[in-house]
């Protein structure tokens, strides 16, 4: 009886330890039928081997796998699955119906095989799993973006190569759209990490190119190198290629580099009227970086063959900066100053710039001087300017001058409240410039120096007041609160002894449509600095209510102006009445005002007014209307020929499939609609297509009609959320 105790007890205690092993095994590897009712599940204890039929489920840390019948050794990983595998391991999918799979190694064999890590998939034949880098290949397969049975473009190979969330890799590679090889690739990559490897297209006919395709392969070779190509070809104008090569250093920053060539069959002649040669080119190169704290480094090179470049071929760029500057800039940033290096030298000679050789300046933020009750802010800078007039095939206006110059400007202030409700800040500042003896063939003025004086105030207050029992439906008005916002500044600066005709003029008032401030250093033409006595008032008004939860500004009004205590030369004593008009009547409905009133001779000077209305996502429409009175005086800040311009943009969705935009800007002065623009978009299920067509009138003769398709992957979107209404020109390419 002994004996037969001890061997029960030893016999209980193997099973324990063997159940125990089970348990300690289970959470790693489980085993689950998806129907206990038809579904059989059996396991040997012998071999460790697991079986099921009609539906299984097997879970190992990350890894799932779903089968019709499965079998798998809970020792090894190793699993046998047919009838729709599907196998998931973090966020890729790979499918067939016979697939040989290792939870452990991760090795893996099927005869067919498709696979996807959204927005790529992949399909082919003998599938084989490298288990020491975990990299899978298999023969006659595709790549796609387009997730259906049938892709319309796809890229066939092979040989592919795969690398579970890093890239696909291809081998003989040609692409498709639906039947039709359109490019053949002897190695082609995709990333599933960055951008991804694509080509887009845009074919066209154009007025000034004749017909044209424009076309871009996007790449991607690691995720600190990725790049395009551009070949593009127009019949008339001839054929343009180059690169652009993007490096991303981390905190050493991000470079970019792009280069286009193109021989022009029929290069015009400038402004000038000079001849523009047919080898035409531009170079583009940009650094930004943040290598320490506080510290950052950018610098811009833009170097173009002639000053049409952009206004013929890069449209999108031409009307963001028709003239672009090159520069160099490292700025290192503390609580309370910054200071700055600057270098702008000149690579276009058709371009006039005024070159900084360089200009180092020092600011210091607004801050309180101890326990006073005293701020303290300056701006001091130093450097070597050149103004450089515009000279075309060496021909130049000979007024070019250089001089170096040292300012610094300090500012005292008190700001204080009084009553609790009444903001007063009483200041009181000094400039000092000096200036070298300017040299060039321009140069007019020995070595110089000016001091300068100013002193002001500025008052303030906001009151409101809230009536929360105010509704109405049209206006969408759930109470009602009104802000009011007066303000006054004054500025005094007395006659300084150099007045601006006496002093080299490196940084001089521009052309603006709105007030430039009175104030410095938010004044910052130091050349232009002369004698100010004026007020300049502001009257603020907001209307706000509560829509869906969230405060919203049903009106937000803005007026101000300057009384001329003693107006200067060409001054009148009242400045023009500007207004800043934002009124949304509804959430969908927003109009918005600009507008500049002169009083002394009564009339506007400038307006600007648009009317949007959103009420859903099936139509929007905007109508905008700019009117500029004619400024043709002699005075440097002229804004020249005016403008009476009505813009319109519509658009309205069909269906889910169709939609259309339709863009007018019509020149009411002379009654002629300069520019159209109108797109037909088509969804293709996994892609986009856009056919434009657009007219503009030159007033030169010439009309130019343009019509383009252009076609957007949704996996890999061209354009932003709303970018093609903004720059409605990318949709032809440029």
């Amino acid at each position: 009886m002994t004996s037969l105790r001890q061997t029960l007890i030893l016999t209980g205690f193997q099973l324990l330890l063997a159940f125990a092993a089970v348990a300690q095994m289970e959470p790693d590897l489980e085993v689950w039928s998806l129907d206990p009712a038809e579904g059989q599940l059996e396991f040997d204890m012998t071999t460790g081997v697991a079986t099921g039929t009609n539906g299984v489920l097997i879970k190992y840390g990350n890894a799932s796998l779903i089968a019709d019948r499965v079998s798998v050794n809970q020792q090894t990983g190793d699993a046998i699955a047919d009838g729709r595998v599907r196998i998931q391991r973090d966020d890729q999918i790979w499918a067939g119906e016979h697939i040989r799979y290792n939870f452990k190694t991760r090795q893996m064999e099927a005869e067919q095989f498709r696979t996807g890590r959204p927005p790529v998939f992949a399909q082919g034949v003998a599938l084989a799993g490298d288990t020491t880098n975990q990299v899978y290949s298999g023969r006659d397969a595709y790549v796609t973006t387009d997730d259906v049975s049938e892709p319309f473009e796809k890229i066939r190979a092979k040989y592919i190569r795969i690398i579970p969330g890093k890239s696909f890799q291809a081998r003989h590679a040609t692409l498709y759209l639906g039947k039709v090889p359109v490019f053949y690739f002897p190695y082609y990559s995709h990333s599933l990490e960055g951008s991804g490897n694509r080509f887009t297209f845009t074919p066209g006919a154009r007025s000034q190119f004749g017909a044209y395709l424009l076309g871009t392969y996007t790449w991607a070779i690691s995720e600190q190198l990725d790049g395009a190509l551009h070949v593009d070809y127009r019949t008339r104008r001839g054929p343009g290629a180059g690169p652009d090569v993007n490096v991303h250093l981390g905190r050493w920053g991000e470079a970019g580099l792009k280069y286009y060539y193109l021989y022009d069959y029929e290069s015009e002649t400038d402004a000038g009227g000079l001849s523009i040669p047919s080898d035409r080119q531009r170079l583009n190169f940009a650094y930004d970086a943040t290598p320490f704290t506080n510290f950052t480094v950018k610098s811009l090179v833009r170097y173009q063959s002639d000053p049409l470049l952009l206004h013929d071929f890069f449209e999108g760029e031409y009307r963001q900066n028709p003239q672009p500057n090159t520069y160099f800039e490292a700025n290192q940033l503390w609580d309370n100053f910054s200071l700055d290096a600057f270098v702008q030298p000149r690579v276009n000679d058709f371009f006039e710039t005024v070159e900084r050789l360089p200009e180092v300046k020092l600011t210091g933020f607004r801050q309180q001087i101890g326990a006073t009750l005293l701020f303290y802010e300056s701006e001091s800078s130093a450097g070597y300017y050149r103004r450089r007039f515009a000279e075309t095939n060496d021909v130049t206006t000979g007024l070019d001058y250089s001089a170096g110059r040292a300012d610094t400007y300090h500012q005292l202030t008190i700001p204080r409240t009084f009553f609790g409700w009444l903001n007063v800040a009483p200041r009181v500042g000094g400039r000092f410039t000096w200036y070298s003896e300017s040299s060039g063939p321009g140069a007019t003025n020995s070595e110089v120096s000016r001091g300068v004086f100013n002193t002001g105030i500025e008052a303030s207050f906001k009151a409101s007041r809230v009536w929360p029992a105010v509704t109405n439906g049209l206006l969408a008005l759930d109470g009602l609160r009104h802000i009011f916002e007066p303000s006054a500044n004054y500025v005094y600066v007395p006659a300084p002894r150099r007045r601006p005709p006496e002093l080299p003029q490196f940084d001089s008032e521009l052309p603006s449509l709105r007030l430039l401030p009175i104030e410095y250093p938010d004044y910052n033409a130091v050349d232009a600095i002369d004698s100010q006595n004026v007020i300049r008032f502001g009257l603020r008004n907001k209307l706000q209510t509560k829509r869906d939860g969230q405060i919203e500004s049903v009106v937000d009004w803005d007026v101000y102006t300057d009384w001329r205590l003693r107006p200067d030369r060409g001054q009148t004593t009242f400045a023009d009445v500007y207004s800043d008009l934002a009124f949304r009547p509804r959430s969908w409905l927003r109009l918005a005002s600009l507008t500049r009133y002169d009083m002394h001779s009564g009339r506007w000077r400038m307006s600007f007014t648009e009317l949007t209305l959103q009420p859903n996502d099936t139509w929007h429409w905007s109508l905008g209307h700019f009117y500029l009175r004619d400024d043709l005086s002699e005075s440097p800040t002229a804004l020249g020929v005016g403008n009476n311009l009505i813009r319109s943009t519509l658009f309205y969705r069909l269906n889910e499939n169709w939609a259309v935009r339709a863009t007018q800007h019509f020149e009411a002065r002379d009654g002629r609609m300069e520019e159209q623009f109108y797109t037909l978009y088509r969804d293709f299920r996994s892609w986009t297509g856009a056919l434009t067509f657009r007219a503009r009138d030159h007033r030169d003769g010439r009309d130019d009609y343009t019509v383009a398709f252009s076609f957007s992957l949704k996996a890999r979107p061209r354009y932003g959320v709303g970018g093609d209404a903004v720059r409605p020109y990318d949709l032809l390419g440029n």
